[in-house]
């Protein structure tokens, strides 16, 4: 008999150690100035792109569907939840000192509660927008999600004209959101991502998820319904953008419509792309490094020369795309994530077994 292994949220012990672990390091370097607090941020930028481009692959590397209305999600969840905690952080306050930690119990709630609502603000609308572009497919499907980005783009443009929220000052850019994001919180919202992403994909719903883009006709034939589960994979792509918008405006208190223009929605495709279509482990690799090639450079590079980044980038890209073109992991999964074997099982017909030259018959 198989002994059952101790588990939480789908999880072994192992990975968890493991999670902790690798915050407890990265949290002691920030402590101990290591790690400086630039780098920090950076490095928090990782998580909330790595939650973003989870979304997308489920949505492209595991459905199938061309999009590039991930950023459109990602700035809803961002200026949603900023004006929640605009309007009201400020008026809730419940400090704790449990004498190793002191923070404030009222803001955590509410920007808990801003960035839930974020993301399923950006589920709710992803929903709508899917119902009628979902029965377009491939370059068609691409076009009006591209659409759709730069709608809310135009939207947030002018968010104190057209649309009645004048503390977002449209061009001009929203000031004033508190700055609640912290290292415990972007990790901690990643791996709960991908915890939830991978029970998803190793689920009777995951297989019909993938079905669709394996082969959507023999999808329908088995009699999966094929449009039931893009848009599944459409919903949750859009909470994963909402929650990491929400992560992202809080991290640097300022949001601008310029962070969201349609040319940005190119860049967890990129990160998508270049972990490997298909491969949780690879877009988390791919998202961190991203956030630290691009800011890496910049420190390393010579003072006025850190243009530069901007065309070693796309070369080093090009390079392992040209190399690698399944990407940098393919369909690689690490630990846990690894896709669940099932046992083989024999069955017996019934036939007798036919003698050969040299056997005899059992």
């Amino acid at each position: 008999m198989k002994k059952r292994r101790l588990e939480f949220l789908g999880a072994s012990w192992l990975f968890w150690v493991g999670a902790i672990g690798v915050y407890a390091v990265v949290q002691v370097l920030f402590s101990t100035n290591v790690i400086t607090d630039y780098m920090k941020t950076v490095i928090q930028l990782g998580c909330v792109m790595a939650i973003v481009s989870l979304g997308l692959n489920l949505i492209y590397g595991f459905n199938g569907q061309f999009s590039l209305g991930q950023w459109g999600f990602y700035a809803i969840g961002a200026y949603a939840s900023a004006d929640i905690t605009y309007r009201y952080a400020a008026k809730v306050s419940i400090p704790l000192d449990l004498g190793f930690a002191t923070f404030d119990a009222g803001k955590i709630a509410i920007f808990l509660v801003a960035i839930a609502f974020g993301a399923l603000l950006a589920g709710v609308i992803a929903y709508l927008f899917g119902l009628p572009v979902l029965k377009m497919g491939g370059d068609y499907f691409g076009i009006a999600t591209l659409g759709f980005t730069i709608v809310v783009k135009v939207l947030a443009d002018n968010t104190d004209t057209i649309l009645p929220f004048p503390e977002m000052k449209g061009a001009r850019g929203m000031v004033g959101i508190p700055r609640l994001t912290t290292w415990f919180w972007s990790f901690f919202l990643l791996v709960l991502c991908i915890i939830i992403l991978r029970n998803i994909l190793h689920s009777s719903t995951g297989r019909a998820i993938v079905s669709v883009r394996e082969n959507e006709i023999a999808a329908k034939a088995m009699g999966i319904d094929t449009v039931k589960y893009k848009t599944l994979s459409f919903v949750i792509g859009g909470i994963y953008a909402g929650l990491a918008g929400g992560i992202y405006a809080h991290l640097y208190a300022f949001l601008h419509p310029s962070l969201f223009h349609f040319i940005k929605s190119f860049d967890p495709m990129i990160i998508v792309v270049f972990g490997g279509l298909g491969s949780i482990t690879g877009t988390v690799v791919a998202a961190f490094a991203w956030a630290l090639s691009l800011e890496g450079l910049r420190i390393i590079l010579p003072s006025g020369a850190e243009a530069w980044r901007y065309i070693i980038y796309p070369v080093a890209l090009l390079l392992i795309m040209l190399l690698r073109p399944q990407g940098l992991l393919g369909g690689i999964e690490w630990g846990f994530l690894k896709p669940i074997e099932w046992p083989r099982r024999k069955f017996d017909t019934g036939a007798p077994k036919v003698e050969t030259a040299g056997q005899e018959a059992v």
